[in-house]
This record gives structure tokens, sequence and C-alpha cells, in this order.
């Protein structure tokens, strides 16, 4: 099996990249990149089992890798929600699947998002990892548009080894991270 693209890049010129900038003395030091979690909340799993299915089903096929239900772990009554109930499904990508997923994001999925401008970087959370949010499920080339009966968001978490957020900013920029540019008013 090839070794994905992202992950050679990481290795010849992220690392360099990182290191020259923060003068770290040693390349263990660089942060890399540890798992991509990808979680998606199916709300209206309370009413219809099988959307829990579905959206397990698409999950699976845009990574590559088996997802899994999430399950309620408390029991809402006006949400009609009970206990251990089925409500969302959630996948962790690690290695080479890791950075085929963030290859394909990048340069196939993101672009396709209408009226794109490039991906906020707010999504820190000050221990170096970025959350980003996707509306629609249909971005990814692996979804059919005719196969899917609802529109459906996700969440995108990158989880990274830096210690802080302006380590892991420059991370992803070093991989190709589409973030949009600064207002300079």
């Amino acid at each position: 099996m090839a070794i994905p693209r992202l992950k050679t890049k990481y290795q010849d010129e992220v690392v360099g990249v990182l290191k020259d900038k923060f003068q770290y003395k040693s390349t263990m030091q660089v942060p890399k990149i540890e798992k991509i979690s990808i979680n998606r909340g199916i709300g209206d799993a309370v009413a219809d089992k099988k959307l829990v299915d579905a959206g397990v089903e698409e999950l699976t096929m845009i990574t590559g890798q088996k997802a899994v239900a999430t399950l309620s772990k408390k029991a809402i009554s006006n949400f009609k929600l009970r206990e251990n109930m089925p409500i969302g499904a959630r996948v962790t990508l690690r290695g080479d699947k890791m950075y085929e997923f963030m290859d394909r994001l990048m340069n196939i999925a993101l672009p396709r998002v209408r009226d794109f401008q490039g991906v906020k970087d707010k999504g820190f959370d000050g221990r170096g990892n970025y959350t980003l949010g996707v509306k629609e499920q249909i971005i990814f080339p692996e979804i059919s548009i005719d196969k899917i009966n609802r529109i459906a968001g996700m969440d995108i978490t990158f989880v990274t080894s830096a210690q802080t957020d302006e380590e892991s900013y420059e991370l992803l920029k070093a991989f190709g991270m589409p973030f949009a540019k600064k207002n300079s008013n």
C-alpha cells in the first residue's frame, strides 16, 4: 500500500517549516496530528431509528472506516429521549486513513462548499485542537445526492500534539488547510 501524500509531506516539509518557525531543539518536539474525530448528531433519531443507521453508513462511506452509533447518556422527557438511545454517529481516524481523509477533505470536499471563502480560524480550543463544522455531507464525493434522504452536517475535530493554538494553526496551515484570509480593516 502506498504511503499517503500528506504523511510524506509532513516528514519532508512540515517538520522543517515548524522547527524553524518555533525554534524546536528536536524534531520530536514538532507537533503532529494524532487523530481526527468525526461526530454527527442526529436529533430526529428519537422518532426514526433508521436515521442513525443511515448516518453510520454515510460516515463509514466518507471515512473508509466503520462508524459507530452514539448513545444518549441521560433521559430527557421533554425531548422524548431515553437513556442509551442511539442519537448520532462517530468515527475516529488514525494513521494512514487519517492522512487520506484529511487530503480528501482539504483538496476535494471543502472546495465544493458553496461560496467557500476558507475555514474560520475560530475553532481552536486553547489546547492545540481544531474543530470545524460541515453543514452538508454532500460535499464529499463518496455521497450520492440521489441516495440520501436528508442533508445533515458533522463536526470534524483535529486532535494535535501542539501545546498552543498558534502551533496548531501553523501545523494545519503547513498541511494546506484553507484558512480564511484575515480582514485587514
